[in-house]
């Protein structure tokens, strides 16, 4: 496959870097992506490679942007079913079961999310980079739930802009250990890597930490447990799990952040990713999306509630 080749001719009386023109021209890429076509030379001015992003175009030059095809990644296309929530021509909206990761790391070369999104649409492979292709956002191997898959570069960058704004409304149920000290509230706590184990993650103080803000309701209280609606603000690696355990009240079998032995016979912790509201790309309104329980949460919670 050839490259894809854009001819733009600069006409603007005011100067202007060369690398602002671009995204504003071709709003299908990140300004990230443009600017390493320009340092890997894919970005002609008057027929000359331009040296950097930060050119001053000046008038009446004629720019060419060559977009070479997406490389492939290597990865293998996996044929694993997928529960797919809502898809149209730019995304996928998938329901993760808990037990998968999703996407390639050490430990986990096959069995992945993103190896079963490139079953299922093989056509997203080097979306968005290598070893993500149209993944987002992630969420952690034990915690279940909503997740997007972007299926083009302008997608992608759409909804990336969505979270990087904090336009998304993510909810989260989370069964938790005890009783939070209030039946609602709001967690200010920064998250950084945990300076004793490389592993996790720990509650950390500025500057080290990074901002990290949640809110939750109490949905339900059963004798030893709470069922909390969790609206994390920021999405900081295991949040959720951290701001629970902040509380005092650890997340029900979460190995990392809970108790030693989990309170109720669970083969993984009771994190699941319920709601996502979100603008979809080329809409104004945002719709709000969910995704049920997989059985074996909703069996705890029914035996909570009959005990």
């Amino acid at each position: 496959m050839s490259d894809r080749i854009e001819t733009l001719r600069f006409t603007e009386t005011e100067s202007e870097r060369l690398d602002k023109f671009l995204t504003a021209q071709l709003t299908e890429f990140s300004r990230a992506r443009l600017q390493g076509l320009i340092a890997d030379g894919f970005v002609l001015v008057d027929g000359t490679p331009a040296a950097k992003g930060g050119l001053r175009l000046e008038g009446g030059e004629r720019i060419e942007v060559h977009i070479p095809p997406p490389q492939p990644t290597g990865l293998q296309p996996e044929s694993i079913p997928l529960e797919v929530l809502f898809e149209n021509q730019d995304l996928l909206l998938l329901n993760k079961p808990a037990g998968m990761v999703v996407h390639p790391a050490a430990g986990h070369d096959s069995g992945t999310l993103v190896h079963a999104v490139l079953g299922y649409a093989p056509d997203i492979e080097g979306i968005g980079g290598e070893e993500r292709p149209g993944i987002v956002h992630r969420l952690d191997k034990d915690t279940s739930g909503l997740i997007l898959v972007a299926k083009n570069d302008q997608a992608m960058r759409w909804l990336q802009e969505q979270f990087r704004q904090r336009l998304v409304q993510k909810t989260y149920l989370a069964l938790v250990d005890g009783i939070p000290p209030t039946p609602t509230g709001r967690i200010e706590a920064p998250i950084g890597r945990d300076p004793h184990n490389r592993k996790k993650m720990a509650i950390v103080h500025p500057p080290k930490g990074r901002e990290a803000i949640s809110e939750y309701k109490t949905l339900q209280n059963f004798p030893h447990h709470t069922l909390l609606e969790f609206y994390p603000h920021t999405g900081r690696t295991h949040q959720v799990r951290l701001h629970c355990a902040f509380l005092g009240c650890p997340i029900v079998a979460d190995s990392l952040y809970g108790h030693r032995k989990a309170s109720l016979p669970l083969a993984r912790h009771f994190l699941h990713a319920w709601k996502m509201e979100i603008t979809l790309p080329g809409e104004k309104t945002p719709v709000t999306f969910t995704a049920p329980l997989d059985p074996a949460l909703e069996e705890t919670l029914a035996q909570l509630r009959r005990a």
